[in-house]
């Protein structure tokens, strides 16, 4: 009985230091775990700030091209105003040249 009962011991111990290591990696893992979910957690807090710049960004952007569309569109609106002034001259010039034309030759 004593010699049943020191081989159980002996293998109680055993069992005990497997325990004991299984337990230590165990927490060795839980520790880098928690360590991966922390540079994680910093991870996403990076990417959701440089998410927030860049959608600003986007967003001046869009109203800077919004604003060069309308200057775009308010030039060439005067350009063709300059235009069709530009022409209405050209053309009261040549009546101007031809009444000019046909005087000259009445005085002749």
């Amino acid at each position: 009985m004593v010699t049943l009962l020191g081989k159980e011991q002996v293998d109680d111990d055993d069992k005990k230091l497997y325990c004991e290591k299984q337990i230590d990696a165990a927490e060795d893992t839980g520790k880098e775990l928690d360590l991966d979910i922390s540079d994680l957690e910093k991870a996403i807090e990076e990417t959701k700030a440089f998410i927030e710049t860049t959608t600003e960004e986007i967003a001046a952007l869009t109203a800077g091209i919004k604003a060069l569309d309308k200057s775009v569109i308010q030039a060439t609106d005067q350009r063709k105003a300059e235009n069709e002034e530009y022409k209405s001259t050209m053309a009261e010039n040549s009546a101007a040249v031809e009444l000019l034309g046909v005087a000259k030759n009445r005085l002749n």
